[in-house]
């Protein structure tokens, strides 16, 4: 994700797209296609052994138990379903611990691949390659626990809300395209201008994007609770994806795993079950 730099004191929601180093003379090289996608024939960083990057602490409901391991958490068990689809049991990955920031630095990679988080950029692209995404992200509203409008249950309910919602974000979009409120939402420079409006009273519901209500919910507003979430239109939607060094043959590999983990539900299963109402954010309509 685009994490902003408020979210810098709990590392797994470290901050936004701020370390995207310039083009160098690694960048412009072109993933190679390995002839197969069976383990043997993979090129691994652990001979024998997948090995997959997240930072640490790894937080709820992207990781349980701070162990990513435990193939518990959306991008745990991400991962997990990954590796199966590369020919690896349970007990062949490991885990690497890589600061936020460091995954798409431009340099050698420690991993094979690394999962935390990390929204596909133009300008991440130039340092490493990504997969394809395995998560698009979607917008979340927040309100104060038992207040007016913390019990919707649909968009429609939310069009008499006064709302805030940080400048130049797919939320603001969202706001305006989707929920479309009787009166302009307030729009804030910066987005903790926006949590202290609700935190103030002077707003009813803040949009965000869901990975920032997580944290909005867990450690900025108290007694705040995430009403739901919903999918944003017209722009081009945020999109996570397992970051890779540039020019890495697994490419192929993980797009195509990607792509049978889609195909098959797979991946929208393990988002309901830790992304969902039982996370606390059921889907709005």
């Amino acid at each position: 994700m685009v994490r902003p730099s408020m979210l810098l004191a709990l590392g797994a929601l470290a901050a936004a797209a701020v370390a995207c180093a310039p083009a160098d003379n690694t960048a412009t090289a072109g993933p190679t296609t390995p002839t197969s996608c069976s383990k043997d024939q993979l090129k691994l960083v652990n001979a024998g052994k997948l090995t997959i990057g997240t930072d640490k602490p790894a937080y709820e409901p992207w990781f349980k138990g701070d162990d990513p391991n435990n193939g518990q958490g959306f991008e745990s068990a991400v991962a997990f379903a990954v590796a199966g689809e590369l020919g690896f049991d349970r007990t062949e990955v490991q885990w690497s611990t890589v600061k936020f920031d460091s995954a798409f630095a431009p340099g050698e990679k420690q991993f094979d691949f690394d999962v935390n988080q990390v929204s596909i950029t133009p300008e991440r692209a130039k340092a490493v390659d990504f997969s394809k995404g395995y998560y698009t992200v979607k917008q979340a509203i927040v309100a104060i626990d038992g207040s007016k409008f913390a019990a919707a249950k649909s968009l429609a309910e939310l069009k008499d809300a006064k709302i805030g919602v940080q400048v130049g974000t797919t939320s603001l979009s969202a706001v305006k395209d989707v929920i479309k409120p009787a009166a302009d939402p307030n729009v804030y420079n910066e987005q903790i201008d926006a949590v202290n409006a609700l935190k103030n009273n002077q707003v009813e519901a803040l949009v965000v994007d869901l990975p920032t209500a997580f944290y909005v919910t867990a450690a900025q507003i108290e007694k705040s609770k995430i009403v739901g979430q919903f999918s944003a239109t017209g722009a081009a939607p945020e999109e996570f994806g397992m970051v890779i060094g540039k020019g890495s043959p697994l490419k192929s590999c993980l797009d195509k795993a990607v792509d049978t983990l889609k195909s098959r539900g797979d991946l929208a299963k393990i988002e309901q079950q830790w992304l969902g109402a039982a996370a606390g954010a059921p889907e709005l309509t």
